[in-house]
């Protein structure tokens, strides 16, 4: 068991029952009254951040988590298949545990995190970035360009739409920002 004294950023742990990481911590000691800890806590099941208040000293249960890196091989009824690329184990996540699955195309890296001790996988990560082609788009039309947002709409070859300039055409390869799910640059 650790305590209060122990946080650190990025510190794992369990809290109500749930994995949680610390986003942020201050100590506080008033001039009347015990010392306690204001924390920010990120639930590693869902994202969401929590705010809550320890009292100085107080016991916390730790967890170890792992990262571990793994291949998308393809998508069942069961849900999205994927194999860790050291000992190729292969496992089936459910749609609420991928982030941007629509993003991610057969043969894309990423990235999960499981509770080692239970062997619980709590996320699925997309690198920052990704490659995908452009399977559809609407031609440019000469003058669209007199709005200050010049976009589109474009499929990718994942069948998600994006927003992309006018510029770009059937068949190009654009990179993709997979945390704010927008267009970053051409492949050069």
């Amino acid at each position: 068991m650790a305590t209060t004294a122990d946080f650190k950023n990025g510190l794992f742990m369990n809290f109500n029952g749930k994995p949680v990481s610390i986003v942020w911590f201050q100590h506080v000691k008033p001039g009347k009254g015990p010392a306690f800890v204001k924390t920010k806590l990120r639930n590693l099941e869902n994202g969401r951040i929590l705010e809550n208040t320890f009292t100085a000293g107080a016991k916390i249960e730790l967890i170890n988590v792992e990262r571990r890196p793994y291949q998308f091989l393809y998508k069942d009824s069961e849900g999205y298949n994927f194999m860790h690329e050291e000992t190729y184990e292969q496992i089936s996540l459910g749609e609420d545990l991928v982030d941007n699955a629509d993003l991610m195309k057969e043969g894309q890296h990423v990235e999960m995190m499981f509770v080692a001790d239970e062997e619980r996988c709590l996320t699925c990560e997309l690198p920052s970035k990704v490659e995908l082609e452009v399977t559809y788009t609407e031609p440019a039309v000469k003058g669209d360009t007199a709005s200050t947002s010049a976009l589109k709409e474009a499929t990718v070859e994942t069948g998600a739409i994006l927003m992309v300039p006018l510029f770009i055409q059937n068949g190009e390869h654009i990179i993709v920002n997979t945390e704010t799910r927008q267009y970053d640059s051409r492949v050069k």
